[in-house]
């Protein structure tokens, strides 16, 4: 009986450790695949971690070696008028004076001789600036007001004019800083349209959306720009459309409040600010004839501070 048993036993422990064995085979397997697939986990998460460390280490230093963008044709933060083309008024056309309001419209007269304009001759030109946000409706009135006379005074070279773009309102467009993207617009047409920069200014101003509101898209000020008469269309639109010189625009704003260049210690306090000859109008914005008297005067008083000799002047316009 014994006999029989002792080889069933053995094939039986024979069975146990073979199964014991595969056991152990598989339990290794799972154990290594299992080793594999963490290794290649922590490899993939590395990776990742690595590519993200790179592409943020490149935006950062790309960030803080990009200089910040300034405009051409730019003097103290201001555009100089160079021309008034685009506008449709000019100082020979007499029947465009009726679209300032609080103006006669003049009857049809022969052009008089330019002799007979002091404006014509040869003087010193008066020097007017003009601080504006395009989103201050004090900003358009001025600009409605005297948007013709101003033309006619640079067209003869009895003035020059320069306008400051400045964001004032930036926080009064519903978040979109629609303030600070006008005036960088402003500051594009001037680098690359200059002779059209004051063609869009004043349609910036005329056509100025409402305060509290989204104003327009940055397409729209490019579809503006180009419709005000800018060159190179393609190279404007793109200025605009990537706000360019936003982060100039904030700068100069910056820069006006702390203080106006050539003045005495004046600061920009709201817009417009408009400076004759360096001295502040404090007139109505929305009468042309007290503001053209108050460049009569203040150009007078050039004159016999400084000079003996007769001056022109700018004349308001009839």
């Amino acid at each position: 009986m014994s006999s029989d048993e002792s080889p069933n036993a053995a094939a039986a422990s024979e069975r146990r450790d073979a199964v014991r064995e595969k056991a152990q085979q598989v339990q290794a397997r799972q154990s290594r695949a299992r080793a594999i697939r963490g290794a290649t986990i922590a490899t993939v998460v590395l990776a990742v971690v690595a590519v993200a460390a790179v592409v943020v280490t490149w935006a950062v230093s790309s960030a803080a070696s990009k200089p910040m963008l300034s405009p051409e044709n730019v003097t103290d933060d201001g555009f100089v008028v160079t021309g008034v083309t685009g506008l449709g008024l000019t100082a020979e056309d007499p029947s465009n004076s009726g679209a300032i309001e609080g103006e006669a419209t003049p009857t049809a007269t022969p052009t008089p001789e330019p002799t007979a304009d002091p404006t014509a001759t040869a003087q010193p030109a008066v020097d007017i600036r003009v601080y504006v946000d395009y989103l201050s409706t004090g900003s358009r009135d001025f600009q409605l007001a005297n948007v013709q006379q101003l033309s006619k005074w640079v067209s003869e070279d009895a003035a020059t004019l320069t306008y400051y773009p400045v964001a004032m309102l930036t926080s009064k467009s519903n978040g979109t800083k629609y303030s600070l993207r006008a005036a960088s617009a402003a500051a594009c047409v001037a680098t690359h349209s200059p002779d059209y920069f004051f063609a869009f200014n004043n349609t910036l101003l005329t056509q100025q959306p409402d305060v509290d509101s989204d104003g327009y898209t940055d397409s729209e000020l490019a579809a503006m720009a180009i419709a005000s008469g800018a060159e190179g269309a393609k190279v404007v639109r793109s200025c605009i459309e990537d706000q360019a010189f936003t982060s100039w625009a904030k700068t100069a704003t910056e820069r006006a409040l702390g203080g106006l260049p050539d003045t005495d210690d004046v600061a920009l306090t709201g817009t417009p600010m408009v400076l004759v000859n360096g001295t502040p109008y404090i007139g109505a914005l929305n009468d042309p004839k007290e503001f053209a008297q108050f460049v009569l005067t203040v150009a007078s008083d050039a004159y016999y501070d400084e000079t003996p000799s007769p001056t022109p002047t700018p004349t308001p316009t009839p």
